[in-house]
C-alpha cells in the first residue's frame, strides 16, 4: 500500500472513501481513520481519545432523552377477617430531553421501593425512595392506608404536591385515598360506611397515568391506577398497586410492571399477602387481603433512571451505580440504571 505525504488532489471529480457496515469497521482502529458507514449512512472518523467512531458532521452538543421513575409505595397490611390493606401509590414518572456539551457530569440515584405494611392494624405501607437525575427528582410513591387509618378516620398517606407521587389507597371504614402530587394521581377510596364487622375492600394506589380505583363493599379491592408507556423502552412504568379485598375477586394493579394486584381473600383462617411491585418499574405494592391471620402488604417496586444518547457518543458510569447498556439499535445507546448512586459523564 502506498504511503502519501502532503498530497494535493487537483481534480473536480471525487475522492472515494472505503465503504462498509458497522460490523466491518477495522478491528484495531487508529486515530484519524475515515470511512463511509453503509449501516448508518454517513462518513465517520475514529476518535482515539474517546475510543469510538464518530460521524464527521457530529454536533458539539449531545441530545439526551431521559426517564426518571421514583420507587413505588408499599401496600397496606391486613388484619382480621374484615380489614384489608390499600394499594401502594406509584413513584413519580418524569421524562424529557436536554442538550449537553461533552464532558458534562450528572449525578444519578435510584430510589428503593417502600416496604409493605406488616400484618398489623397499625402498620401502613412505606413510602418509596426518590430517584434523581441531575436536578430532576422523581419522588417515591406514597404508602397505602390500613385498618388503623380507617379507625382514626385518616386517609391513605400521601407525599403531597411537592413529591409528585401517586397516593396510597385508603383502608376500610370509608376513608378516602391520599391526594396525588404533580406527577401522580390520587389513590382510590374504600366505599361504604364501614364498621369493623362489615366486609369491605380497599382502594387502589394512584398511578402515574390515572387515579386508583375505589374498593367496593363486600366485593373487590380497587384497581391500581395505570402507568405510562415509555417511548424509550416500549414498557409501562409507575402503575398503582391494587387494593386488598375482604370478599370477591382479586384487584388488578395498574399497567406499569410494578402495579401489581392485591392478593385475593384467603380461605379458612388465612389471608393472602399483597403482591410486590416489579423491580425498576416504580409501581406500588398490592394491598393485603383480609383473613383470620395477619398478612402483609406487597413491597413497592424500586425506581429506575434511563438515559438514551446517539450511538456515536459514550456515557462513562462512575463507581456506585448498577447499570446495563443496550446497543441493539444502531442509532442509539440506552443506559438503564437500576441501583445505587453515583455520577455519569457524557463524551
Amino acid at each position: 500500500m502506498a504511503i502519501l505525504k502532503n498530497t494535493t488532489v487537483n481534480d473536480t471529480g471525487n475522492f472515494s472513501l472505503p465503504v462498509g457496515t458497522t460490523a466491518q469497521r477495522p478491528g484495531t482502529p487508529a486515530a484519524g481513520m475515515q470511512r463511509y458507514n453503509s449501516t448508518l449512512g454517513y462518513i465517520e472518523w475514529y476518535d482515539s481519545a474517546g475510543a469510538t467512531w464518530r460521524p464527521i458532521f457530529q454536533s458539539p452538543t449531545i441530545d439526551v432523552t431521559y426517564l426518571v421513575v421514583g420507587g413505588g409505595g408499599g401496600g397496606g397490611g391486613g388484619f382480621s377477617s374484615d380489614a384489608a390493606g390499600g394499594g401502594g401509590g406509584a413513584g413519580a414518572y418524569i421524562a424529557g430531553t436536554e442538550s449537553l456539551t461533552q464532558g458534562t457530569t450528572r449525578t444519578i440515584t435510584i430510589g428503593s421501593g417502600g416496604g409493605g405494611g406488616a400484618g398489623s392494624q397499625n402498620t401502613r405501607g412505606g413510602v418509596g425512595g426518590n430517584s434523581v437525575y441531575g436536578s430532576i427528582t422523581a419522588n417515591g410513591g406514597a404508602g397505602a392506608g390500613t385498618y388503623a387509618d380507617s379507625v382514626l378516620v385518616m386517609p391513605g398517606t400521601s407525599n403531597g404536591n411537592a413529591s409528585g407521587s401517586g397516593a396510597g389507597g385508603a383502608g376500610t371504614f370509608s376513608s378516602p385515598g391520599g391526594a396525588g402530587g404533580a406527577y401522580g394521581n390520587a389513590g382510590g377510596s374504600h366505599t361504604g360506611t364501614g364498621q369493623s364487622n362489615n366486609s369491605t375492600s380497599c382502594g387502589g394506589g394512584g398511578g402515574a397515568g390515572a387515579a386508583g380505583g375505589n374498593g367496593t363493599a363486600n366485593s373487590t379491592g380497587g384497581a391500581g391506577g395505570i402507568g405510562i408507556l415509555s417511548s424509550i423502552t416500549g414498557l409501562y412504568y409507575a402503575g398503582g398497586g391494587g387494593g386488598g379485598s375482604t370478599q370477591g375477586s382479586t384487584a388488578q394493579g395498574g399497567n406499569g410492571g410494578g402495579g401489581n394486584a392485591g392478593a385475593p381473600p384467603g380461605t379458612g383462617s388465612g389471608g393472602n399477602n399483597g403482591i410486590a411491585g416489579t423491580a425498576n418499574r416504580g409501581g406500588g405494592g398490592g394491598g393485603a387481603s383480609a383473613g383470620e391471620s395477619t398478612v402483609s402488604g406487597g413491597n413497592g417496586g424500586s425506581g429506575v433512571v434511563i438515559v438514551r444518547i446517539p450511538s456515536s457518543y459514550t456515557l462513562t458510569v462512575g463507581v456506585g451505580l448498577t447499570s446495563a447498556l443496550d446497543t441493539s439499535n444502531p442509532i442509539y445507546k440506552i443506559y438503564t440504571f437500576t441501583a445505587g448512586t453515583g455520577t455519569v459523564t457524557f463524551s
